[in-house]
C-alpha cells in the first residue's frame, strides 16, 4: 500500500520535472533564436491565383534580411522606399500607366491563440493601359509605424491591361525576427526590363495592408496544457471503505447470532 503511494508520487514529480524540462528548452531555443535577432528569414511561395487555384505548385524561396529596423518615420507618398530587387535605386516617381487596382491580405499560423500571426497570404492585382508587361514586386514591412523592411521580392510576372485574371499570391511565412506587434505591408512594382518604378499600394491606400497582427514562428510557441495526475491507491480511501463495510458485516452477523440464541432458550 505504501510502496504503491510512493510510486505515484514519484511518477507524479517525474511528469512535471519532464513538462518543466521541455517548456525550459523551448523557452531557451525561442530566446537564443530571438536574443540573437540580428537576421529575419521568411519562407515564401509564390504563384498567379489562377496557378494557385488549379492547385499548381509555386515557386519557393528562403530570403535572408538583415535585422528588423523600427528607428526613424517612414516617408509616405510616390516612391516610398524604391529599391529594386537589383539592388539599385530606380526613379522615385509612379509611372501614371500602372496602378494598383487591389490588395488583399488573410493572416494564418496562430499556433499559440495570442492573437499574432506568423503567416501572411498576400493577393494583389496591378493593372497596366499597355496590352501585357513583365513586371516584378517588392514586398515590405513596417514594425510599429517605423521604416519599411523588405521581406520578399517576387520573381518576373506578367500582367494584361486591365485584367482581373493576372492576380499574384505571394505567400510568407515569417521564420525568425520579427517581434510580435503591429505591422504595415507595402507593395512596389518594378519593371522586368530595366528596373524603373512603376508603382505602389500600402496602408495609406487600403486598409487591407494596415494594422496586421504578426510574430515570427520562433514566438509562436503551441501552450503547453497542465498535466493533472489523478492518484488512486489500493489502499486509500476505497481500501478504508472496504474495511469498514466488511466490519459492518460482521458485527450484523454477531447480533443475528445473539438474536437467535436469545429465542431459542
Amino acid at each position: 500500500m505504501e510502496t504503491r503511494t510512493r510510486t505515484s508520487r514519484n511518477l507524479r514529480w517525474t511528469l512535471i520535472g519532464m513538462s518543466l524540462a521541455v517548456l525550459m528548452v523551448a523557452s531557451g531555443l525561442a530566446l537564443a533564436q530571438s536574443s540573437d535577432g540580428e537576421k529575419r528569414v521568411s519562407v515564401t511561395t509564390e504563384s498567379t491565383r489562377v496557378q494557385r487555384d488549379a492547385g499548381l505548385p509555386g515557386i519557393v524561396s528562403e530570403d535572408e534580411f538583415a535585422a528588423l529596423s523600427s528607428d526613424g518615420p517612414r516617408r509616405s507618398g510616390k516612391g516610398v522606399s524604391v529599391q529594386s530587387k537589383a539592388g539599385t535605386s530606380a526613379v522615385s516617381t509612379a509611372n501614371v500607366d500602372f496602378w494598383f487596382f487591389t490588395a488583399d491580405v488573410v493572416l494564418f499560423g496562430d499556433h499559440d491563440g495570442d492573437g499574432y500571426f506568423s503567416g501572411i497570404d498576400l493577393l494583389f492585382d496591378a493593372d497596366t493601359y499597355f496590352s501585357s508587361v513583365d513586371v516584378y514586386a517588392v514586398v515590405y514591412l513596417s514594425y510599429e509605424g517605423g521604416s519599411w523592411n523588405e521581406y520578399a521580392a517576387t520573381e518576373n510576372f506578367s500582367i494584361f491591361g486591365a485584367s482581373s485574371d493576372d492576380d499574384y499570391v505571394v505567400v510568407t511565412e515569417l521564420v525568425e525576427g520579427y517581434p510580435s506587434g503591429s505591422y504595415d505591408i507595402l507593395i512596389e512594382l518594378f519593371d522586368a526590363y530595366d528596373d524603373s518604378f512603376l508603382a505602389y499600394i500600402g496602408p495609406d491606400d487600403t486598409s487591407e495592408l494596415a494594422f496586421l497582427p504578426l510574430e515570427d514562428t520562433y514566438r509562436d510557441t503551441p501552450i503547453v496544457p497542465d498535466i493533472v495526475i489523478v492518484e488512486e491507491h489500493g489502499g486509500g480511501s476505497l481500501g478504508w471503505l472496504a474495511i469498514f463495510g466488511l466490519g459492518i458485516a460482521t458485527i450484523g452477523r454477531l447480533l443475528s447470532k445473539i438474536l437467535s440464541k436469545k429465542r431459542a432458550e
